[in-house]
């Protein structure tokens, strides 16, 4: 049974409603990839509040709720390039404002594990973001980028499809437990709490 069927639509439709979607591709060869730190940190989220995702259009969804908030998971099946297409479409379908928009994505400018929770902001060379700030039409919407390192002198493509390494592999579930809190917080607390709590924690 999938998580949404759990509520009744009475009972969620008065509810503020939030969508918090993690960047990642979808097929066995990247997972645990530093790209798709997006789709671990809603899978700890899913896992956490014990709902399953299905697959629908453009992405896996599952559906929950947090303190008096109605909270959709999407992880885009378009794979990262087109992750725009998910994003306006469930947008679009369930009536999401921009504010209550949260995408997390990887980030090699940030050291490995920092947390950097912002407002609005420029893709800063992620297709992903550029995809989805293409078809929104603008930059105005809150994202966690998820410090992955950066690749030195790596190629930079097979660094972010590469696997973590055995030190990140340790430190992980706490980084990501913690992500996963400061999403969840957004919801209870509003982007400035939870910039000023969970930046660079």
């Amino acid at each position: 049974m999938f998580g949404w069927t759990l509520f009744s639509k009475t009972k969620t439709d008065d509810m503020p409603k939030f969508l918090v979607v993690g960047l990642g591709n979808i097929g066995s060869e990247y997972r645990n990839t530093r790209h798709n730190i997006g789709f671990d940190v809603v899978d700890h989220i899913a896992q956490e509040k014990e709902v399953s995702f299905e697959t629908l259009r453009y992405g896996q969804l599952a559906q929950t709720t947090h303190r008096g908030k109605k909270l959709l998971l999407l992880k885009p099946t378009t794979y990262m390039n087109l992750s725009g297409k998910a994003v306006r479409h469930w947008m679009q379908k369930e009536k999401i404002a921009p504010a209550h928009l949260l995408i997390i994505t990887d980030d090699i400018h940030l050291d490995f594990g920092t947390l950097r929770f912002r407002a609005k902001g420029s893709a800063g060379g992620h297709n992903g973001l550029k995809n989805i700030e293409e078809l929104l039409g603008n930059q105005q919407y809150p994202r966690l980028r998820f410090g992955v390192g950066s690749p030195g002198r790596k190629n930079q493509v097979d660094y972010v499809l590469g696997q973590w390494s055995p030190t990140e592999q340790e430190q992980m579930p706490e980084r990501i437990a913690r992500a996963a809190e400061g999403c969840l917080h957004f919801l209870s607390g509003g982007l400035a709490s939870t910039m000023n709590t969970y930046n660079n924690s």
